[in-house]
């Protein structure tokens, strides 16, 4: 479908990536990952025709249809939702508008009437008697009700209008499809259905995204942009992943034991091929899983923050006790006699579209705002620490640098230790000696993950951490939560996160409710299921 030959690119004048050499083909999915700023989106933005590179070549195979995901959610205002659909084939949305301006005429030529049969043929050829159906078929698998299908664009919200541009994308049977980021503020009803979508697509598909269950889900290939460099391997994100981990292992200890390492690294290809849930996709990874060699396995040079919490003091039987609590905020109730105790090895995740309970929740319990009514009760024992969904009050105006920031949390003051700890989370040499107010948010998230590790508490609360984060830092985040033995509250829309660290879940309804739920993340989407 798409050969890529001897591909560089210059930016700014340091070389992006170069020499590049990948081809792309029908049937599989491809997700491109790569730390922030190595060049994910704009590699897709090559690939799409977007852009163009500095030098090298694309080549896809004549007749090809290309669809790709738009990301100006206004693009479409002076539209409605059935015919933004619609233009994510634009031959066919073209064909429908010239037919209709033809039939509008009061009088039609024999010319306009050779025109329109020879239309009419290419639009039955495209689907085109099919395309509402089609279109409707897909937004409301995306959570699209049909009461908008022919609203108007600008009347959507920011939410709805992404739905509406992915199902543009999905629309028409494309043989290319290109996704940018396609899970962003999508609910976990229209990620399993694109994701089930993707795995019956018959075309290419390339995507970058930073959902790790979304990538394990649905991709065969992992495209890794990683020091200049863009490489391609067979498998998805955990393949990729935790084979890149067994080969640093292999090439840091050369002489020692390597053909143990070697039998070690053979057996995890065969355990990971036999062990995916969905079977189509199971079959074709291992078709591909059997042809792998050695010497296919990647060695990534990637670099992860180390993430890991250390309670000062075990945590009591007595923990939090949270009693007919309520709050409105803005004239809307976000909590409506919540009630919940925190038991002890419980790891909470909270879940549900309505995501202002959970932020009040977290404001609420770590006393940064004061319930309307009802109580909450921390027990003698439990020292909570809490990560804000926005953290912006913590570096907005601030002069300090990293340092000097990190030392207002820290026991121990002394620089060597606080550098060697900001090390850890990948600052080094220099860049401690930035000013937090001008760091990335992703820096910021690695800041305040710092001041979380040195706090010593017993009890985590967690407001979705791995917002602005890289797949390097959200797996170190994940293997720190997994780790701890402390009690955690957890919001994020990271389904392995919630799922490996998580084994109580609650659900908050869009009137302020809580269900309560003890069961793993897995465990309560399948009951859901059960009772749509």
């Amino acid at each position: 479908m798409i050969t890529v030959t001897d591909l560089s690119l210059q930016y700014t004048g340091q070389s992006l990536f170069k020499d590049v050499d990948l081809q792309f083909v029908k049937g599989n999915c491809y997700g491109i990952i790569g730390a922030n700023g190595a060049g994910k989106s704009t590699f897709l933005k090559i690939l799409s025709g977007q852009l163009e590179p500095t030098s090298g070549e694309i080549s896809i195979l004549p007749n090809t249809r290309m669809s790709i995901l738009k990301q100006d959610q206004n693009a479409y205002d002076a539209y409605n939702v059935m015919d933004t659909v619609i233009m994510g084939n634009q031959r066919l949305y073209d064909i429908g508008q010239q037919k209709d301006a033809l039939y509008a005429k009061e009088e039609m030529t024999d010319e306009d009437g050779m025109l329109a049969c020879e239309l009419e043929a290419e639009y039955a050829d495209l689907g085109g008697w099919e395309a509402e159906s089609d279109a409707s078929r897909i937004l409301q698998g995306l959570g699209i009700g049909t009461e908008y299908h022919y609203s108007d664009m600008a009347t959507l919200d920011a939410r709805l209008k992404v739905k509406v541009l992915l199902a543009q994308a999905l629309f028409g049977n494309p043989d290319i499809l290109m996704m940018d980021e396609p899970t962003n503020n999508l609910d976990i009803d229209a990620v399993n259905w694109l994701e089930d979508f993707l795995l019956d697509f018959e075309g290419t598909v390339i995507v970058v995204s930073h959902d790790r269950h979304f990538l394990n889900t649905v991709c065969t290939h992992i495209v890794d942009i990683d020091y200049n460099k863009i490489k391609m391997y067979v498998g998805n994100y955990d393949f990729w992943y935790e084979s890149s981990q067994l080969v640093q292992q292999l090439v840091k200890n050369q002489n020692k034991r390597n053909e143990e390492k070697i039998r070690e690294l053979q057996d995890f290809i065969s355990r990971f091929s036999a062990n995916k849930s969905k079977s189509k996709q199971a079959t074709a990874r291992r078709k591909l899983l059997d042809k792998l060699t050695l010497a296919e396995i990647p060695a990534s040079s990637r670099r992860y923050p180390f993430v890991g919490f250390s309670p000062d003091r075990e945590v009591g039987k007595d923990i939090l006790f949270v009693t007919d609590v309520s709050k409105t905020i803005d004239g809307v109730k976000v909590l409506d006699k919540v009630s919940f105790i925190v038991e002890h090895g419980d790891k909470i995740a909270f879940v549900g579209d309505n995501e202002n309970a959970h932020t009040a929740l977290f404001k609420i319990l770590a006393g940064e705002m004061e319930p309307d009514e009802g109580t909450v009760k921390w027990g003698q024992t439990a020292t909570h620490s809490y990560f804000p969904k926005d953290n912006n009050a913590y570096f907005d105006g601030c002069d300090d640098d990293l340092v000097q920031w990190l030392r207002q949390f820290s026991r121990d003051p002394q620089e060597q230790y606080l550098r060697g700890f900001l090390g850890r989370m990948l600052f080094s040499g220099d860049e401690v000696n930035k000013p937090v107010k001008v760091l990335s948010g992703g820096e910021k998230v690695r800041c305040m993950l710092s001041r979380m590790m040195l706090s010593g508490a017993n009890v985590l609360m967690l407001d979705q951490p791995t917002n602005h984060l890289d797949l390097e830092s959200i797996a170190a985040l994940n293997k720190g939560l997994e780790a701890v033995n402390c009690n955690i509250l957890l919001a994020s829309h990271d389904h392995q996160l919630i799922e490996t660290v998580c084994n109580r879940v609650f659900d908050f309804t869009n009137d302020g409710k809580l269900i309560d739920r003890k069961m793993s993340y897995d465990d309560y989407l399948a009951s859901q299921v059960k009772k749509s």
